[in-house]
Formats: structure tokens, C-alpha cells, sequence
């Protein structure tokens, strides 16, 4: 009994220590300035499953087979524009964290600055309705801290 409960500790304590001695994964191109182009295209392209990072920071499987493909196209001598051009063929421009303005992505660029002039001329339009209204238009002054009185006693 004793000697499982050491085995089983000793165990435990292996586990434990296991992430500890881990290593940093080494390069798989080998070519520190090839691997270098490829994580700066990667920055670029949007991931499909998190789409919220960037494949060279998703860890996601289909991530790192899209940094495969990259890789595997800049070996074959094919250019970022190149690259790029496969992957919106490929997938859209979704994949692109800066897609290009045409019909199709004019909301994403126009929508924001559309969205915050509406809210600023809101904001202006309340803001002069408000400073228009006479003053019995707001609530009088009430103490919020008035002892409230109990007619159900």
C-alpha cells in the first residue's frame, strides 16, 4: 500500500516536472530569413477558426497548415503579392486583416467614422434639446437619504 502511494507520487512529481524541461520549438524552414518572411505574411492573414489573431499567433491546427502553405510557396519562389493573392482566392478577404476598399468591404472601412459622426450628433442634438427645456422639466431635488415611512404597521 505504501509502495503504490510512493509510486504514485513519484509519478505525479514527473508529470509536474515534464513542462518545466520543455524546449522552444526550433524553426521548421531552417532559414532563419525565409521563416522571418513567412511570420511576417502570417501577421497579415487573419486566422479562419479564432478569427480574432493573426495565423502566426493561432495555434489552431488549420493556422499552422496555413503557415505550411506559405512556407511551402516561398520555397518555390513565390512573392508576398503572390501569396496573398492565393490565400483571398482561396478564402476571401476575410482573410486579410486590411482588405482592400471596393463594394464588397466599403462598410468595414466606412462604417466606423459613419457610426461615430451618428453618435456624436446624437450626443449634440440631446445636449441642445436638454440646455432648450425649461428647468421644470428636469426632477427637483429630492434627499435620497429621507427615512422612508411604513404605513403597514
Amino acid at each position: 500500500m505504501v509502495e503504490r502511494l510512493i509510486a504514485v507520487l513519484l509519478a505525479a512529481l514527473l508529470l509536474a516536472a515534464a513542462p518545466a524541461s520543455a524546449k522552444e520549438a526550433a524553426d521548421v524552414a531552417g532559414n532563419p530569413a525565409l521563416e522571418a518572411r513567412m511570420m511576417v505574411l502570417a501577421a497579415e492573414l487573419r486566422c479562419l477558426v479564432c478569427q480574432n489573431q493573426t495565423i502566426a499567433d493561432s495555434h489552431a491546427d488549420l493556422a499552422v497548415d496555413l503557415r505550411n502553405q506559405i512556407r511551402e510557396q516561398l520555397l518555390q519562389g513565390r512573392s508576398e503579392d503572390q501569396i496573398r493573392d492565393y490565400m483571398t482566392a482561396r478564402y476571401g478577404d476575410f482573410v486579410l486583416y486590411k482588405p482592400p476598399f471596393k463594394p464588397t468591404t466599403a462598410l468595414l472601412w466606412v462604417g466606423p467614422p459613419l457610426l461615430l459622426l451618428g453618435a456624436l450628433a446624437g450626443l449634440f442634438l440631446m445636449l441642445r434639446a436638454r440646455q432648450r427645456a425649461s428647468p421644470d422639466a428636469f426632477d427637483p431635488d429630492t434627499p435620497d437619504d429621507a427615512p422612508e415611512t411604513r404605513t403597514d404597521r
